[in-house]
């Protein structure tokens, strides 16, 4: 089979940084490939126009048209032809598109295109109790309503996808995967107290309760240090921002001696950063099935996380890692201490975290899933 995906976003060096989304379309195009499917990733918002092979994955960087009150349209039928162009030189049989800001709006395909669910702006702002722009919500809906098929990453997201935007729209769930002959345990355990949270510095992922939880666990143990990897978002409610100059101040003095806040890291190199690290924690209240997640679980690390909506479908409580409300500091940072003071319990988290990996997100498993439902809209052509 011959798969395209159209993306805002993708981890390689020519193609600028990316976010989950672009992890996740990464990882499944690997497995893909694995499998013996041909996959082509168009990038759209890029700095040129450019084609390039690598890795068995063809590439197709698209620079935006720009004119002022017609740049997103103009876009879309750029990318449009570019799609139609492709499947009829049969170098493709059908799209996905993430739900992102509805980019196949007006985007009219000549082959089948499937939406995924990956988290709209509409959904995410609702998560983040915002307001959302009411073109990317038309844009959204729009995309939605003429796709020939829905895949969600979770059956939250999906749910309440749906009800967000008054849609009965049918979906299937199709999770988030990880390479787990990549992300692996790569040391022995060590005698450290870190914690580890890799991801984007923003409010909706709970980075403004971190410094109050770590707080918390800093004041029982002082040996604790925290790590911060990822992308330093302005934050929209306070005037722009920037979140690291936000937490800062809610630190207590001494804690913040013990944290380090890295900057951005290349997704090549995070897995050694989890690696290092004795908990790995997401105190987020917005996501719909994220990818860090699944790369530290598969890396045996035991997890503290957000109890909100999709959580459950990754975590057990208890059995595979901790669930908590993020606001809960108390309760937060008392599982943490937790795990520091039980090694046999962390290591416990960690087999189990793996093994579910194995079994249920592994991405040829999710490949495959993939693949078998792309079949039901090929077959109908």
């Amino acid at each position: 089979m011959k798969i395209c995906f159209l993306t805002i976003e993708f981890p390689h060096e020519k193609t600028g940084t990316s976010g989950g989304i672009g992890t996740s379309i990464f990882n499944l195009s690997k497995g893909l490939v694995q499998l013996g499917h041909q996959v082509i990733i168009i990038i759209y918002a890029q700095d040129r126009d450019q084609i390039f092979a690598e890795n068995g994955i063809t590439y197709y960087k698209v620079k935006n048209i720009k004119r002022k009150g017609f740049s997103l349209y103009l876009t879309q039928k750029k990318v449009e032809g570019l799609i139609n162009s492709l499947y009829k030189k049969k170098l493709i049989d059908i799209v996905e598109v993430p739900d992102w800001t509805g980019i196949s709006s007006f985007i009219k395909p000549k082959c089948p295109l499937v939406i995924k669910l990956h988290g709209s702006d509409t959904y995410f702002c609702h998560l983040d109790e915002r307001p959302v722009k009411w073109i990317n919500k038309f844009l959204e809906k729009r995309a939605l309503k003429k796709a020939n098929g829905i895949i969600a990453v979770s059956q939250f997201t999906g749910d309440l996808t749906n009800t967000l935007f008054n849609l009965k729209k049918d979906f299937t769930v199709i999770h988030n995967s990880v390479d787990i002959s990549q992300f692996k345990k790569i040391s022995i355990e060590n005698d450290d107290f870190t914690i580890l949270y890799f991801g984007t510095l923003i409010r909706k992922k709970g980075l403004l309760e971190l410094p109050l939880i770590f707080n918390e666990v800093y004041a029982k143990n002082s040996n604790a240090k925290l790590i911060l990897i990822g992308n330093n978002a302005l934050d929209i409610i306070e005037n722009w921002t920037p979140t690291w100059d936000l937490m800062q101040p809610l630190f207590n003095e001494d804690a913040l001696q013990n944290v380090s806040y890295l900057g951005s890291v290349p997704h090549s190199e995070i897995k050694n950063k989890i690696d290092t690290a004795t908990v790995c924690v997401f105190p987020t209240f917005a996501e719909a099935l994220p990818v860090s997640w699944l790369e530290a679980m598969a890396m045996q690390k035991a997890v503290v996380a957000s109890n909100i909506g999709w959580a459950t479908e990754i975590i057990e409580n208890g059995k595979n890692g901790f669930l908590v409300f993020p606001k809960d500091h108390q309760l937060y940072a008392s599982r943490i201490l937790e795990l520091f003071n039980n090694k046999v319990l962390t290591m416990q988290f960690g087999i189990e975290s793996r093994k579910n990996m194995i079994e249920n997100f592994n991405v040829k498993i999710i490949a495959q899933q993939s693949i078998d439902y792309y079949s039901k809209f090929i077959k109908l052509q």
